[in-house]
Protein backbone atom coordinates (compact mmCIF):
# COMPACT_ATOMS: atom_id res chain seq x y z
CA UNK A 1 0.00 0.00 0.00
CA UNK A 2 1.09 3.30 -0.72
CA UNK A 3 1.84 5.61 2.13
CA UNK A 4 -0.79 8.33 2.75
CA UNK A 5 0.95 11.13 2.32
CA UNK A 6 4.57 10.44 0.81
CA UNK A 7 6.24 13.33 -0.54
CA UNK A 8 6.13 13.42 -4.47
CA UNK A 9 9.14 13.09 -6.65
CA UNK A 10 8.63 13.22 -10.58
CA UNK A 11 11.17 13.13 -13.57
CA UNK A 12 10.64 12.36 -16.96
CA UNK A 13 13.00 9.61 -16.54
CA UNK A 14 15.26 8.29 -15.08
CA UNK A 15 18.12 10.94 -13.82
CA UNK A 16 15.78 12.19 -10.82
CA UNK A 17 16.89 8.85 -9.25
CA UNK A 18 20.31 10.69 -8.74
CA UNK A 19 18.13 13.68 -6.66
CA UNK A 20 15.82 11.26 -5.21
CA UNK A 21 18.97 8.99 -3.72
CA UNK A 22 20.63 11.77 -1.96
CA UNK A 23 17.08 13.19 -0.52
CA UNK A 24 16.41 9.49 0.98
CA UNK A 25 20.37 9.86 2.14
CA UNK A 26 19.53 13.29 3.96
CA UNK A 27 15.85 12.29 4.89
CA UNK A 28 15.02 8.94 5.23
CA UNK A 29 12.67 9.24 8.12
CA UNK A 30 9.90 10.46 4.98
CA UNK A 31 7.82 8.86 2.86
CA UNK A 32 8.45 8.74 -1.06
CA UNK A 33 6.84 8.11 -4.16
CA UNK A 34 8.80 8.65 -7.48
CA UNK A 35 7.03 8.97 -10.67
CA UNK A 36 9.00 8.70 -14.69
CA UNK A 37 7.28 9.32 -17.45
CA UNK A 38 9.32 7.26 -19.05
CA UNK A 39 7.29 6.83 -22.10
CA UNK A 40 7.21 10.16 -23.07
CA UNK A 41 11.24 10.79 -22.48
CA UNK A 42 13.27 12.49 -23.24
CA UNK A 43 11.69 15.97 -22.33
CA UNK A 44 14.69 18.16 -23.30
CA UNK A 45 14.13 18.41 -26.80
CA UNK A 46 10.16 18.71 -26.63
CA UNK A 47 8.45 22.64 -26.43
CA UNK A 48 7.27 24.23 -23.51
CA UNK A 49 3.75 23.71 -23.90
CA UNK A 50 3.88 19.88 -24.29
CA UNK A 51 6.64 19.99 -21.55
CA UNK A 52 4.50 21.84 -19.14
CA UNK A 53 1.06 20.27 -20.15
CA UNK A 54 2.60 16.23 -19.23
CA UNK A 55 4.29 17.61 -16.17
CA UNK A 56 0.96 19.03 -15.09
CA UNK A 57 -0.14 15.77 -15.55
CA UNK A 58 2.15 13.56 -13.65
CA UNK A 59 1.69 16.41 -10.52
CA UNK A 60 -1.83 15.92 -10.89
CA UNK A 61 -1.48 12.25 -10.32
CA UNK A 62 0.94 12.21 -7.62
CA UNK A 63 -1.13 14.84 -5.92
CA UNK A 64 -4.34 11.75 -6.50
CA UNK A 65 -2.12 9.48 -5.15
CA UNK A 66 -1.84 11.79 -1.47
CA UNK A 67 0.94 13.76 -2.27
CA UNK A 68 1.08 17.03 -0.20
CA UNK A 69 4.64 18.29 -1.10
CA UNK A 70 6.06 17.32 -5.18
CA UNK A 71 9.42 17.44 -6.07
CA UNK A 72 10.26 18.04 -10.07
CA UNK A 73 13.72 16.28 -9.96
CA UNK A 74 13.87 17.32 -13.71
CA UNK A 75 16.20 20.38 -14.99
CA UNK A 76 13.61 20.68 -18.05
CA UNK A 77 10.46 20.25 -16.10
CA UNK A 78 11.79 22.69 -13.47
CA UNK A 79 12.74 25.32 -16.26
CA UNK A 80 9.29 24.81 -18.67
CA UNK A 81 6.84 24.06 -16.54
CA UNK A 82 7.30 24.75 -12.39
CA UNK A 83 6.66 28.54 -12.15
CA UNK A 84 3.20 28.23 -14.66
CA UNK A 85 2.50 24.82 -12.46
CA UNK A 86 3.17 27.28 -9.06
CA UNK A 87 1.29 30.60 -10.26
CA UNK A 88 -1.74 29.53 -12.52
CA UNK A 89 -2.88 25.72 -10.98
CA UNK A 90 -2.12 25.69 -7.54
CA UNK A 91 -4.63 27.72 -6.68
CA UNK A 92 -7.22 25.77 -8.14
CA UNK A 93 -6.22 22.40 -7.63
CA UNK A 94 -4.99 23.02 -3.87
CA UNK A 95 -3.17 26.35 -2.44
CA UNK A 96 -1.81 24.41 0.10
CA UNK A 97 -0.49 21.84 -1.47
CA UNK A 98 3.45 22.62 -3.25
CA UNK A 99 5.58 21.80 -6.08
CA UNK A 100 9.42 22.70 -6.15
CA UNK A 101 12.04 22.31 -8.26
CA UNK A 102 15.87 21.96 -8.99
CA UNK A 103 17.00 25.56 -10.33
CA UNK A 104 16.34 28.16 -7.49
CA UNK A 105 18.30 26.03 -5.00
CA UNK A 106 21.03 25.32 -7.31
CA UNK A 107 21.67 28.46 -8.05
CA UNK A 108 20.99 29.99 -4.84
CA UNK A 109 24.24 27.99 -3.96
CA UNK A 110 26.71 29.98 -6.75
CA UNK A 111 27.02 32.35 -4.62
CA UNK A 112 28.86 30.43 -1.89
CA UNK A 113 30.44 28.49 -4.79
CA UNK A 114 31.74 31.21 -7.22
CA UNK A 115 34.83 33.09 -6.34
CA UNK A 116 34.62 34.84 -9.72
CA UNK A 117 31.64 34.84 -11.08
CA UNK A 118 31.82 32.97 -13.66
CA UNK A 119 29.89 30.20 -14.59
CA UNK A 120 29.71 27.44 -16.96
CA UNK A 121 26.31 25.11 -17.54
CA UNK A 122 25.89 21.70 -18.80
CA UNK A 123 22.35 20.79 -19.93
CA UNK A 124 19.71 19.44 -22.02
CA UNK A 125 19.00 21.36 -25.45
CA UNK A 126 15.41 22.22 -23.69
CA UNK A 127 16.98 23.44 -20.48
CA UNK A 128 19.91 25.48 -22.10
CA UNK A 129 17.19 27.34 -25.19
CA UNK A 130 15.07 27.75 -21.77
CA UNK A 131 17.21 29.92 -20.31
CA UNK A 132 15.81 29.60 -17.24
CA UNK A 133 19.67 29.29 -15.13
CA UNK A 134 20.64 32.76 -16.75
CA UNK A 135 17.50 34.36 -15.68
CA UNK A 136 17.65 33.17 -12.01
CA UNK A 137 21.15 33.46 -11.64
CA UNK A 138 20.62 37.02 -12.97
CA UNK A 139 17.98 37.70 -10.54
CA UNK A 140 20.07 36.66 -7.60
CA UNK A 141 23.51 37.61 -9.22
CA UNK A 142 23.78 40.08 -11.36
CA UNK A 143 27.63 40.68 -11.99
CA UNK A 144 27.88 36.67 -12.51
CA UNK A 145 28.77 35.46 -16.31
CA UNK A 146 27.22 32.68 -17.01
CA UNK A 147 28.05 29.88 -20.52
CA UNK A 148 25.72 27.36 -21.40
CA UNK A 149 26.46 24.36 -23.11
CA UNK A 150 24.02 21.65 -24.83
CA UNK A 151 25.21 18.08 -24.29
CA UNK A 152 22.79 15.97 -26.38
CA UNK A 153 24.86 12.91 -26.48
CA UNK A 154 25.26 12.65 -22.44
CA UNK A 155 21.68 11.81 -21.70
CA UNK A 156 22.09 8.96 -24.79
CA UNK A 157 25.49 7.63 -23.38
CA UNK A 158 23.94 7.13 -19.51
CA UNK A 159 21.28 5.26 -20.48
CA UNK A 160 22.24 3.09 -23.06
CA UNK A 161 25.00 2.26 -20.13
CA UNK A 162 28.18 3.39 -22.23
CA UNK A 163 29.09 6.40 -19.37
CA UNK A 164 32.26 4.39 -18.42
CA UNK A 165 33.36 3.12 -21.82
CA UNK A 166 36.37 4.52 -23.37
CA UNK A 167 33.74 5.97 -26.34
CA UNK A 168 32.12 8.46 -23.99
CA UNK A 169 35.28 10.25 -23.54
CA UNK A 170 35.08 12.14 -26.69
CA UNK A 171 31.50 13.64 -26.37
CA UNK A 172 32.25 14.51 -23.00
CA UNK A 173 35.72 16.37 -23.86
CA UNK A 174 34.30 17.71 -26.59
CA UNK A 175 31.38 19.65 -24.98
CA UNK A 176 33.61 20.61 -22.03
CA UNK A 177 36.05 22.26 -24.34
CA UNK A 178 33.34 23.49 -26.47
CA UNK A 179 32.31 25.48 -22.70
CA UNK A 180 35.94 26.05 -21.67
CA UNK A 181 36.24 28.41 -24.92
CA UNK A 182 33.60 30.37 -24.58
CA UNK A 183 34.71 31.33 -20.91
CA UNK A 184 38.41 30.07 -19.39
CA UNK A 185 37.97 31.95 -16.77
CA UNK A 186 34.77 29.88 -15.79
CA UNK A 187 35.56 28.45 -11.94
CA UNK A 188 32.05 26.83 -10.94
CA UNK A 189 30.57 24.80 -13.76
CA UNK A 190 26.70 23.09 -13.01
CA UNK A 191 25.67 19.85 -14.00
CA UNK A 192 21.97 21.16 -15.36
CA UNK A 193 20.67 17.34 -15.77
CA UNK A 194 20.12 14.88 -13.30
CA UNK A 195 21.82 12.19 -15.46
CA UNK A 196 24.99 13.90 -15.51
CA UNK A 197 26.11 12.90 -12.18
CA UNK A 198 27.00 9.56 -13.61
CA UNK A 199 29.33 11.15 -16.28
CA UNK A 200 30.92 12.92 -12.99
CA UNK A 201 34.18 11.08 -12.71
CA UNK A 202 34.79 11.61 -16.90
CA UNK A 203 33.68 15.38 -16.05
CA UNK A 204 35.92 16.32 -13.62
CA UNK A 205 39.03 15.00 -15.60
CA UNK A 206 38.36 17.22 -18.54
CA UNK A 207 37.62 20.50 -16.51
CA UNK A 208 40.43 22.75 -15.31
CA UNK A 209 41.49 21.40 -12.02
CA UNK A 210 40.90 25.35 -10.72
CA UNK A 211 37.32 24.81 -11.47
CA UNK A 212 34.56 23.33 -9.35
CA UNK A 213 32.31 20.43 -10.51
CA UNK A 214 28.92 20.59 -8.79
CA UNK A 215 25.57 18.25 -8.80
CA UNK A 216 22.72 19.12 -7.60
CA UNK A 217 21.71 15.93 -5.93
CA UNK A 218 22.72 17.32 -2.91
CA UNK A 219 21.91 20.72 -2.84
CA UNK A 220 18.03 19.70 -3.82
CA UNK A 221 18.48 17.09 -0.51
CA UNK A 222 19.68 20.05 1.77
CA UNK A 223 17.15 22.55 0.60
CA UNK A 224 14.01 20.43 0.87
CA UNK A 225 15.57 19.92 4.20
CA UNK A 226 15.77 23.26 5.24
CA UNK A 227 12.55 24.08 3.44
CA UNK A 228 11.18 21.22 5.57
CA UNK A 229 12.25 22.72 8.79
CA UNK A 230 10.59 26.40 7.58
CA UNK A 231 7.49 25.29 6.90
CA UNK A 232 6.69 22.39 10.00
CA UNK A 233 3.41 22.17 8.63
CA UNK A 234 4.27 20.87 5.50
CA UNK A 235 6.64 18.69 7.27
CA UNK A 236 3.75 17.41 9.53
CA UNK A 237 1.35 16.49 6.52
CA UNK A 238 4.15 14.56 4.81
CA UNK A 239 4.07 10.43 6.33
CA UNK A 240 7.14 9.13 7.90
CA UNK A 241 7.37 5.10 7.43
CA UNK A 242 10.55 5.28 6.04
CA UNK A 243 9.24 3.63 2.68
CA UNK A 244 10.36 4.08 -1.10
CA UNK A 245 7.71 3.62 -3.76
CA UNK A 246 8.16 3.50 -7.40
CA UNK A 247 6.08 4.67 -10.44
CA UNK A 248 6.68 4.68 -14.48
CA UNK A 249 4.85 5.00 -17.42
CA UNK A 250 7.28 2.49 -19.24
CA UNK A 251 7.67 -1.21 -18.47
CA UNK A 252 7.87 -1.65 -15.09
CA UNK A 253 11.06 -4.32 -15.69
CA UNK A 254 12.72 -2.57 -17.89
CA UNK A 255 12.49 0.37 -14.86
CA UNK A 256 13.83 -1.47 -12.51
CA UNK A 257 16.93 -2.35 -14.51
CA UNK A 258 17.73 1.26 -15.68
CA UNK A 259 16.61 2.31 -12.39
CA UNK A 260 19.43 -0.17 -10.40
CA UNK A 261 22.04 2.00 -12.58
CA UNK A 262 21.11 5.01 -10.62
CA UNK A 263 20.62 3.91 -7.93
CA UNK A 264 22.66 0.80 -7.01
CA UNK A 265 19.91 -1.30 -5.60
CA UNK A 266 17.30 -3.49 -7.05
CA UNK A 267 14.09 -1.69 -7.81
CA UNK A 268 10.91 -2.79 -8.50
CA UNK A 269 7.95 -0.61 -9.79
CA UNK A 270 4.68 -0.38 -10.69
CA UNK A 271 3.15 0.78 -14.31
CA UNK A 272 0.56 3.91 -14.39
CA UNK A 273 -0.88 5.49 -17.25
CA UNK A 274 -0.49 9.52 -17.35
Amino acid sequence: MIASCPIGVFDSGYGGLTVLREIRRRLPQYDYLYLGDNARAPYGTRSFDVVYKFTLEAVERLFALGCRLVILACNTASAKALRTIQQNDLPRIDPRRRVLGVIRPTVEELGRLSANGHIGLFGTPGTVRSHSYDMEIAKLYPAFTVKSQECPMWVPLVENREAGDPGADYFVRKYVDMLFDSDPMIDTVLLGCTHYPLLYGKIRDCVPASAKVVAQGDIVARSLEDYLRRHPDMAGRCSMGGTCRYLTTENPDKFGDMASLFLGDDVEAAHIDL
